[in-house]
């Protein structure tokens, strides 16, 4: 259990939803104290996709929605559509902290559970894998939904702060097209309305807690998760 043996680091991690007029004055505001990540594309931003998991019974969009203390949930997460790098994360939140855990996937790992097939394990593979298989087995957690958003990025390495503007925010249930660049998507905001995310350890450092102060953010508890998969269940419901 080679990721869990090391001590949990539960970060801080706010999220707001803001119209653009309002995201773009703030994204030049940190840009002017913080620096962009040195994976970003030279366009600004790179894309983001991930494939989430569930129940039978919906559990995680359930507790998301309750507001469950502690909760957990699996995703599948690749960079501007490539397979160079295919991550299997679980995100886990307690105390209204957050704790990441990822290990990387092949490519034949990515294609089987997509295609909705129960991979075998070997004693050498990463435990957060063999977790998510013992699970696919015990609760039917199953890929459900295709998350997928342009990042734009911000760190200051002092506390590991990272601000985050994520654009374009659209919902898919169709697992096949994950790779897809083209792949037809519902976006799941209103009109001109976007997201910022806050991520930080122990302290926000003052000077980036003022930049970030407009009076026009409003905070959301709602994972990006839980707001696509609601108009996913909508329709499966019509």
């Amino acid at each position: 259990m080679e990721s869990l043996k090391k001590a949990k680091k539960f970060r801080h991690e706010y999220k707001y939803i803001s119209p653009e007029y309002i995201l773009a004055g703030l994204e030049a505001r940190i840009g002017s104290v913080m620096i962009h990540d040195p994976h970003t594309g030279p366009e600004g931003f790179y894309s983001i996709r991930s494939i989430y998991f569930d129940d039978i019974y919906n559990t995680c969009y359930f507790e998301n929605e309750n507001g469950t203390d502690p909760r957990e949930k699996f995703r599948i997460r690749i960079y501007n559509c490539s397979k160079e790098r295919i991550s299997l994360e679980l995100k886990q939140k307690e105390r209204g902290l957050c704790h990441k855990i990822s290990v990387p996937l092949s490519v034949d790992q990515c294609s089987q559970i997509m295609e909705g097939k129960i991979p075998n394990w070997t004693d050498s593979d990463p435990y957060l894998y063999k977790k998510l298989i013992m699970q696919m087995n015990a609760r039917a957690l199953r890929p459900v939904c295709i998350v997928s958003y342009e990042r734009v990025p911000f760190i200051w390495n002092d506390g590991n702060v990272r601000v985050t503007f994520d654009r374009n925010i659209r919902s898919s249930a169709v697992i096949g097209a994950f790779f897809d660049p083209f792949a037809a998507a519902r976006p799941i905001m209103p009109n001109f309305t976007n997201m910022v995310e806050v991520k930080f350890d122990e302290i926000l450092p003052d000077f980036i807690n003022e930049v970030l102060q407009t009076g026009r953010l409003r905070q959301t508890a709602f994972s990006k998760y839980y707001l696509c998969r609601r108009y996913n269940l909508a329709a499966e419901s019509l």
